[in-house]
């Protein structure tokens, strides 16, 4: 066996062969891939073999859309047939609120490139007559999917690698991983049978290798120990029924019927495919429990754990409502296994936190579909740099170290269960809540709010009516909510409103060598001390990797603030650059501080006038002046006892300030200025009114408009880049030129509706480009949103079409900024 390798595969299922076919596909000569027992031994060899196209997400629509592309070119390439049945997939719908979650969805599909069609339940039991349709609303139909054998495609994507010079080894367990500061060296052992177990032997050796990826699926608690990093991925139970032949399906199938394809009855939760004449049943049924939260037992191997039938009753009961047929059919075979879960049911792929050249591509409750577009993608991001599509929603560092076992296992069993839960945008998953809650969280919840979840952080969505009930809020269309946060978002505009911003992402960053490294890693020029401003951290590819505000506290000293979602994201990446950088630049010492800062923003008309009744200054009339703190700066100021570092910004696009105040004093603070704010009628405000808002000033914001498959030049944002100096992703910036424009458009939309930020932009019948971003602006009375189209289209006054619930509606590409665009408003003096 080879011991010094370019890259090193450790995980011989889907997602492990995929990845080593891609790398050497890729362009690396030198790859091998390591399994502990047989290919396909893990949660592989008892998967289902679907093919679910349907997500909500656009990479992961991506991502499953290669793999079944991929898939069907697998058989030329190695002779090897991965037995893809194309049989298409049927997800049919029996409430208005269902299908309305499949428009949503069809729109980010045509983004994507995915076809669909629309079905009536005539035209479903028209085709395929085993069905009941008299309760159903419609359905979605993909042609092009359908199911495939887990097993064959594994093999055939092996034998695929091995044609392009990967070297699989089999029967060998990683035991310790040591980064020399320049390579990996891994220890290996080799495993032996031993009484049906397998166990290790005395051989063991170490392989060098620049990189190393782990997709180690059901093991991955196990490899982050190795590692000394933690995962979030832990396996839930997933079962599934094989029943005996159904006469019925048999001779329907004599007498020339089409194969069904793969029914999904989401409002049921469950899956149905042809299996042999008979019928495979997979649920999503409530409390399927996690297991192996502390790593899989060595006994267990292509292992399954008992049935348990009562657990899925309901939905056995469903199947037969749903296909009458099946009632008569015993049960021939049964599967309850482990898949690996993570809490919001993506997967984890990309750099592991805080380690260099380690990738993980770990918990993939949809392995089969996501295996082939994995590793195309992870390929791009390992040889290029980055991947075509931005992959920050399934960067392993979206969760940080503040994340338990104990919070896995409940938010991970929570996935599970909310895989055919009607996926409202505007939801909030209950799960492990409340858990990383700012001081005044009692009393913003004793004052209505409802709280959303950001990277652990509870954060006002908005306020409401004490009774209300979020939940029964929630819809594809304006929510019950709806009407609150216009109200929220009015106040701002016309008086006064107070948002809670305490989950911002903080770092404060000082030393020696910390102005020429900022210099460097960001494409605007710096502040000077006392002044802020916006600026962004670039890719190797020139896209877009991080928005900081940046305030100067001092010549050497800086104060950055970015998303608040991202906190162990932005870490990992500054934290690395700093440490690549220390020896050109001089020392710099950088701390997340996110937990010691509190956050309010206080914006509108009126924001001076709260801020007013409670600064303490020799000369309060004067200290919240233009004169004495302009736009765009940042003020030590005294709001009654609490010092506060206030920066006169706002993301509203109104008169305002952002107050970061010691975390200690923050119900101090918000009580001084709730009472302030009485006087004149100061409104609470939640995030979504803010998100509204900053559309109106057109505003981008990180993981919509921003990303990684976009440069700060197609975000259009030439005044905060800085072509004058040299930084960090330039010349690839430059070299990209504008393929795609940032534009904010006005939007006569449905009467009951706004788009989310996920809809297809049509020129005429031409599919011109995707929205990023959406709401409703109070501004201008109608929706509004934020995409990308090509450059020649993103001119103002260009008209084009928005698709919401299956028809185009009328839209128009504004100025930027439409609210104040010359920001008279927000650089009011007084």
């Amino acid at each position: 066996m080879k011991t010094h390798v370019k890259a090193l595969v450790v995980g011989g299922g889907a997602v492990g062969t995929s990845i080593a076919y891609h790398l050497a596909r890729g362009g690396w000569d030198d790859v091998m891939l390591l399994e502990r027992d047989e290919l396909t031994s893990g949660s592989t060899w008892h998967a289902a073999g679907l093919l679910p196209l349907f997500n909500m997400s656009y990479a992961t629509t991506h991502i499953h859309k290669y793999s079944v592309d991929f898939y069907k070119t697998l058989e030329e390439e190695t002779g090897l047939n991965a037995g893809f049945s194309i049989v298409g997939n049927l997800r049919m719908a029996q409430t208005d609120a269902r299908m309305d979650e499949y428009m949503l969805y069809a729109s980010t599909a045509e983004t994507a490139g995915v076809p669909y069609e629309w079905m009536t339940p005539a035209q479903i039991k028209d085709r395929w007559p085993l069905v009941r349709t008299e309760d159903l609303k419609g359905a979605i139909f993909h042609p092009t999917d359908g199911y495939i054998n887990p097993a064959d495609v594994t093999m055939a994507m092996a034998k695929g690698a091995r044609q392009r010079g990967v070297m699989i080894e089999r029967k060998w367990q990683v035991d310790g991983y040591h980064w020399t500061g320049s390579e990996w060296q891994v220890t290996v052992t080799k495993m032996v049978e031993k009484g049906g177990n397998l166990v290790p032997s005395d051989e063991t050796t170490v392989i060098t290798a620049e990189h190393v990826v782990t997709a180690t699926g059901n093991h991955a608690q196990r490899t982050a120990r190795l590692l000394g990093i933690k995962t979030p991925a832990i396996p839930v139970e997933h079962q599934f029924i094989v029943t005996e032949p159904d006469p019925a399906l048999v001779e329907y199938r004599k007498q020339g019927g089409a194969e069904h394809p793969v029914l999904r009855d989401a409002d049921a939760k469950w899956y149905v495919r042809e299996e042999r004449g008979g019928w495979i049943l997979g649920p999503y049924e409530r409390n399927a429990p996690a297991r192996f939260a502390y790593g899989v037992p060595d006994s267990f191997r292509a292992d399954l754990f008992p049935l348990d039938l009562e657990r899925i009753e309901e939905e056995y009961m469903s199947m037969i409502h749903r296909i009458p047929s099946s009632e008569e059919v015993g049960l021939k075979d049964d599967y309850n296994g482990p898949i690996c879960y993570t809490p919001d049911g993506n997967p984890l792929v990309g750099p592991a936190p805080g380690l260099r050249n380690m990738w993980l591509a770990e918990g993939f409750s949809f392995g089969i579909t996501a295996a082939g577009g994995t590793g195309y993608y992870l390929a791009q991001l390992m040889i290029e740099g980055e991947a075509e599509i931005d992959m920050a929603s399934l960067d392993p560092k979206r969760y940080g170290s503040w994340m338990t076992t104990d919070y896995a296992v409940a938010k991970n069993e929570e996935a599970y269960e909310h895989v055919y839960i009607l996926h409202h945008p505007d939801e909030e998953r209950e799960a492990a809540r409340p858990l990383r809650t700012s001081p005044a969280y009692d009393r913003q919840k004793a004052a209505g709010a409802q709280f959303g979840q950001v990277n652990g952080w509870e954060r006002p969505n908005y306020y409401a009516p004490e009774g209300f009930d979020d939940h029964a809020a929630r819809s594809f269309r304006r929510g019950g909510w709806w009407s609150h946060v216009v109200e929220e978002a009015k106040a701002i505009r016309e008086g006064v409103g107070l948002i809670d911003a305490t989950a911002f992402t903080k770092h404060l960053v000082k030393g020696p060598g910390a102005t020429a490294f900022l210099d460097w890693f960001t494409c605007n020029k710096l502040p000077k001390v006392g002044r802020i401003n916006l600026t962004y951290a670039l890719t190797t590819a020139g896209t877009t990797r991080t928005e900081y505000t940046i305030v100067r506290l001092a010549e050497d000293e800086y104060y950055l603030v970015s998303a608040g979602a991202w906190t162990a994201y932005d870490s990992d990446f500054l934290q690395k650059a700093i440490e690549d950088k220390i020896p050109e630049f001089g020392w710099i010492s950088c701390h997340d501080v996110t937990t010691q800062w509190g956050v309010f923003a206080i914006a509108g008309p009126k924001s001076r006038d709260v801020l007013n009744e409670i600064v303490r200054d020799a000369e309060p009339e004067t200290v919240l002046s233009n004169k004495r703190f302009p736009w765009l700066t940042m003020r030590e100021i005294e709001l009654g006892m609490c010092p506060v570092r206030a920066i006169r910004v706002a993301y509203t696009g109104e008169l305002g300030w952002e107050l970061h105040h010691p975390i200690e004093m923050q119900n101090y603070l918000w009580d001084q200025l709730v009472a302030a704010g009485e006087k004149h009628g100061m409104k609470l405000v939640g995030a979504r009114a803010q998100n509204w808002l900053r559309q109106e000033k057109s505003y981008r914001a990180f993981g919509t408009e921003l990303g990684r498959d976009a440069t700060p030049a197609e975000a259009d944002l030439p005044r905060f880049i800085d072509l004058a100096k040299e930084f960090h992703g330039k010349a690839a910036m430059e070299a990209t030129g504008i393929r795609a424009k940032c534009v904010t458009l006005l939007i006569d939309g449905p009467e009951d509706a706004d788009p989310w930020g996920r809809e297809a932009l049509y020129d005429g019948d031409t599919k011109v480009g995707r929205l990023t971003s959406g709401g409703y602006s109070v501004a201008f009375g109608k929706s509004i949103g934020m995409g990308y189209v090509s450059p020649d289209l993103a001119v103002p006054g260009t008209k084009l079409k928005v698709k919401m619930f299956d028809q185009l509606w009328d839209c128009e590409i504004t100025e930027d900024s439409p609210y104040d665009p010359k920001n008279e408003v927000i650089r009011k003096d007084g």
